[in-house]
């Protein structure tokens, strides 16, 4: 090989890797040292590569033989490599370990506040405002409604489902992707849509393929090749120097899609990423605009990555004492990963629960992390892992054998409560549940989330002196007249529904509650009383008929 060919292609190998590995040039990051060892190596190696001796001749009776080619380093070459191992290494070691740098791995979450009242971010929440389609479910329905379109399914595949608020409606939102490099090379002007589950509505589920009348293209994307595959388009604009993560798909509230994909540093070493701003990518003309922390777009949902807020909450607890804490002395990590949930003002946050090491079921409290600003609050609760409290809810249907899906917290009544849903071998919602974070055996299941929230309601009516009573929401006791009142049958279960006079609410309750329910009528004097809450729809937790006079 000639010297003059070997330059050509070195050259073009450093192109072609560079456009291939695309490495972080910046500090802390693996690939560039890498990458630059496999460059020195092959500079080390020209004089082999450019000898006109070749290394290996066929002797006449065809046996391979090895030729000695004189072979001289370059010093600086070697020097260079060596340099190189010594950064992936050993300043790695030096830098990272957590030995010598425990409390900056600690101080990454920052300071984490303790919160004394549950409801100053979540608040009381609407019946048809709790999510009850997760993402397994979501996949399916959407997969439904895409291999119904004729020719498309063959086309195109679902990608991953991020919840998200649009227009303060709660969906599931994924987009089409190409299935294959042939599919992407035919298809080359972008994939025709997006698919929307609404949370709250299993049979809300739609393709969308228009906005405001204009065909939607996602042509940049993670299943795209070359120029078009979404990460080489922003690390080849100007963004190769910090490490780009949490490609998340979104849409605004004119249903507009976007990637919005967070650039992280390395805080300490060669480990502690931390965000420290946003992408926003145009999915069909590739369109980028970055944000500062501050300042990103409020119908963005989320700009703090899960990963990093899980990896910064499980050091903030692992290094309460330092590194050498063998006892494991106030040790904390979290419980079952990290869940999206909605508060006060429509703010998102990350929600997990908090146990000590080694234990079990049993929680010291949870935490909720503000998905933009990355403000932790600990609430000193204790109760229940969310897996203690799927099998609490599993255990009260244990005959039929259904599945609990990944609890969503929620203020219900102003109690901490995990809702679930309940599904059959085939995936399909069955039943719902509700359980009282701080005591798991509390716990309501109903056939609709109404009867789940009365079984609820009934449950910890019961059982409250278990709870803490400066969390329960306050009663409201009411004397009144029946206006109409009526009954009705559902699952076995008799349901009473009724008016007072002057109230522009309906009330329900069960013989569960009392046994005057049967014996009232229009007209009659009552007492109840009931919780405080947003539903049109009031359960009651106590119910009696004055108008009756028993000797």
């Amino acid at each position: 090989m000639s010297k003059n060919r070997f330059v050509i292609l070195s050259v073009l190998l450093i192109i072609v890797s560079l456009y291939w590995t695309m490495p972080v040039f910046n500090y802390g990051f693996w690939g560039l040292p890498f990458y630059l060892i496999l460059l020195l190596l092959v500079f080390l190696l020209k004089p082999i590569l450019t000898s006109s001796t070749p290394l290996v001749q066929i002797s006449k009776k065809g046996e391979p033989t090895w030729n000695n080619i004189h072979f001289k380093p370059n010093k600086f070459l070697i020097i260079g490599i060596v340099l190189c191992l010594i950064y992936a290494t050993i300043i790695p070691a030096i830098t990272s370990w957590s030995l010598f740098r425990n409390q900056a791995y600690r101080n990454l979450i920052g300071n984490v506040e303790i919160g004394t009242d549950f409801k100053n971010h979540m608040t009381p929440i609407s019946l048809n405002k709790i999510r009850v389609v997760d993402q397994e479910l979501a996949y399916n329905l959407g997969d439904k409604v895409l291999g119904a379109q004729s020719g498309l399914g063959s086309q195109v595949t679902l990608g991953e489902f991020t919840i998200q608020k649009v227009n303060d409606q709660l969906y599931w939102v994924a987009p089409l992707l190409h299935s294959g490099f042939f599919k992407w090379n035919k298809n080359s002007a972008g994939t025709p849509g997006y698919v929307m589950v609404n949370a709250t509505n299993e049979r809300d589920v739609k393709l969308v393929q228009q906005v405001g009348g204009k065909s939607i293209r996602i042509k940049y994307q993670s299943a795209a090749f070359f120029g078009d595959n979404l990460y080489r388009h922003i690390y080849m604009h100007g963004h190769c120097t910090e490490g780009l993560t949490d490609f998340t798909f979104e849409i605004d509230d004119k249903g507009i899609p976007y990637w919005v994909v967070t650039k992280f540093k390395k805080k300490v070493g060669f480990y502690g990423s931390d965000a420290v701003s946003v992408l926003v990518v145009n999915a069909a003309d590739g369109k980028i605009v970055e944000y500062a922390m501050h300042n990103v777009p409020t119908w963005i949902d989320r700009i703090q990555p899960e990963k990093f807020i899980e990896e910064q909450l499980n050091d903030w607890g692992e290094f309460v004492h330092g590194y050498w804490n063998f006892s494991n002395e106030n040790k904390l990590k979290i419980t079952e990963g990290l869940t999206l949930v909605y508060g006060e003002d429509n703010k998102s946050y990350w929600y997990t629960g908090l146990t000590s090491v080694g234990a079990d079921e049993s929680t010291v409290g949870f935490i909720l992390v503000d998905t933009r600003t990355k403000k932790a609050i600990w609430y000193k609760q204790s109760g229940a892992t969310e897996s203690a409290a799927q099998n609490s809810a599993m255990g009260k249907v244990q005959e039929k054998g259904y599945t609990a899906t990944i609890p969503t917290p929620y203020n219900i009544n102003n109690i901490p409560t995990y809702v679930m849903t309940l599904k059959d071998n085939a995936g399909l919602v069955k039943m719902y549940a509700m359980v009282a974070i701080e005591d798991y055996t509390i716990v309501g299941v109903g056939n609709t989330l109404m009867e789940t929230l009365m079984a609820y309601r009934n449950a910890f009516n019961t059982n409250g002196n278990r709870l803490n009573t400066q969390s329960l929401s306050k009663k409201i006791s009411k004397k009144g007249v029946v206006a109409r009142m009526n009954s009705d049958v559902k699952n076995g279960n008799s349901y009473y529904y009724f008016t007072i006079e002057g109230e522009d609410k309906i009330f329900v309750g069960t013989t569960q509650i009392s046994n005057d329910f049967p014996l009232t009528y229009t007209h009659d004097s009552i007492e109840i009383m009931y919780e405080n809450d947003k539903e049109k729809l009031i359960g009651v937790s106590s119910f009696s008929n004055l108008s009756i006079q028993l000797k």
